[in-house]
């Protein structure tokens, strides 16, 4: 049998949870309201978006998330498969999905975050995913039909 949960554990998981489906909504607001103003995202070494990782303060890190995946990316979606853990640390795991609007190659790639929380709000988020597969799909050729 499995030990209730905790309220902390709950909400941790619950803001992560909520923080997925602002994304998916692209609701700026909503997502900004869930991280602390100070957070630091940290993306995975050599991932595309390394480029200024850590990204820090809100503005930084919802700029990366609402903007800069949705100007080069189509569809883009980042769906979590599990969220685990509670207190001060939480995992999700899941999928990037989209398809690179320069050349139309899809990327399906797997990822894992971990969250660290402050008062509440998700202070910071270290990001794993399958850096090659981005970097597959960004390089290859648009193909003409010729």
């Amino acid at each position: 049998m499995e030990a209730p949960q905790s309220d902390t554990q709950q909400d941790g998981k619950q803001t992560v949870r909520l923080f997925y489906e602002a994304f998916a909504r692209r609701d700026v607001d909503a997502a900004r309201a869930l991280v602390d103003p100070q957070i630091e995202w940290t993306s995975a070494e050599n991932f595309i978006y390394a480029d200024h990782s850590p990204y820090v303060g809100a503005d930084a890190v919802l700029k990366l998330i609402f903007e800069r995946l949705f100007i080069d990316w189509d569809n883009f979606s980042m769906r979590p498969n599990g969220i685990l853990g509670g207190g001060e640390i939480v995992i999700a795991n899941g999928r990037f999905r989209g398809t690179f609007r320069a050349n139309r190659a899809p990327i399906d790639a797997q990822f894992v975050q971990v969250f660290q929380f402050k008062d509440g709000k998700i202070a910071r988020c270290q990001m794993y995913t399958d850096t090659a597969q981005f970097k597959d799909a960004i390089s290859q050729i648009l193909s003409t039909g010729a």
